[in-house]
């Protein structure tokens, strides 16, 4: 580490922290309004932190934007006229707090936090969050340790993409197995020591972020709409010098997928664009020539399991062809060259 980031690591505030909240937010204004409320709550907890909060829209039409200006006047809104996708529109809050500006780095926000709007913050996690932050003086992005509504256990942290995990995306096996380091998930026992541990990478949706990481590695990169964005961030993260934290004692209620589940297929082809992007980015021949392959494979057994419950009359005509369709605009996104990928 060169002198110049070990004088970042040093000047690390202990206290009386300037943050930065960021929520990007789509059609969730019911979810959105109880994150906000959460966090309000957590900043009431801790008085010495200030923050300023961020809410990017990404052209919801369940009237959020009203909701947020009406409910929550201390929070700036930005609106977006279409949906300009998650590394984007972070990348928009991020830009008006200063980054990537000529403003000095000591007035940038110390951290910022990222949270998706179905996420709630329980009590005691933003200081559980800062103090782990200035503790942990080599991590440049802190997640935090998610649940699901019930209380059961989420995982919030994962090792970067292998072939792997491909396999066991199509393949699920058993779920021991895919609950499992074989497929990239840290064991129970890493959250129940209540101690953080290094990981590759959190999930995206509540992440803590260093000042000094994001002056390093840059902004989020706009070439994945959505998916992916946060293990390539991770990723050059690493290559910067900075690792990546989960903290379990910041406990984070993650209702996961809430907007994304209302265009389930398209997302699903967003989700392979966005990891051929990343495999092109940051890995070598051998490991995407393996991946495509493994891709064909799965996609030809979910053709086979869609027409399969089809003939047992298990799922509708309508229903079929919308799969077979998604199935085949992911089939063309392994017809493009790796380097169309890395534009």
């Amino acid at each position: 580490m060169d002198a110049a980031r070990a004088a970042a690591h040093r000047e690390r505030p202990a206290g009386g922290h300037n943050l930065a909240i960021i929520v990007v937010s789509w059609n969730v204004r019911d979810l959105l309004a109880q994150c906000l409320t959460s966090i309000f709550d957590e900043l009431a907890r801790t008085p010495d932190t200030s923050a300023t909060i961020w809410v990017v829209d990404n052209a919801s039409n369940d009237d959020s934007v009203e909701m947020v200006t009406s409910q929550f006047p201390e929070v700036r809104v930005i609106a977006n006229a279409s949906n300009l996708g998650f590394a984007a529109a972070n990348n928009q809050a991020l830009r008006a707090a200063g980054f990537e500006s000529d403003m000095p780095a000591e007035e940038l926000p110390d951290y910022v936090l990222l949270l998706n709007p179905d996420t709630t913050l329980l009590p005691g996690a933003l200081h559980n969050w800062l103090d782990i932050a200035s503790q942990c003086t080599h991590a440049g992005v802190i997640g935090g340790a998610l649940q699901y509504p019930d209380g059961s256990f989420q995982h919030s942290a994962f090792e970067f993409p292998t072939l792997k995990q491909i396999f066991f995306d199509f393949f699920p096996l058993h779920h021991r197995l895919t609950n499992s380091r074989l497929n990239g998930r840290y064991p129970c026992v890493c959250y129940a020591t209540g101690r953080p541990f290094v990981v590759d990478h959190p999930l995206g949706a509540a992440m803590l972020v260093y000042r000094q990481a994001i002056l390093d590695t840059g902004l989020l990169d706009e070439g994945y709409f959505i998916y992916a964005e946060e293990v390539d961030w991770c990723i050059r993260m690493k290559a910067a010098g900075w690792l990546s934290v989960c903290a379990p004692t910041v406990r984070v209620v993650h209702h996961e997928a809430q907007s994304t589940r209302q265009v389930h297929s398209p997302m699903f082809v967003k989700l392979w664009e966005s990891r051929l992007r990343l495999f092109a980015l940051h890995y070598g021949i051998r490991f995407n020539w393996g991946a495509r392959r493994l891709v064909q494979l799965g996609l030809r057994q979910r053709r086979k399991e869609a027409l399969r419950q089809r003939a047992i009359g298990k799922i509708d005509a309508d229903t079929l062809t919308q799969r077979l369709n998604t199935l085949d605009q992911v089939a063309e996104l392994l017809q493009r060259p790796k380097e169309s990928f890395q534009h």
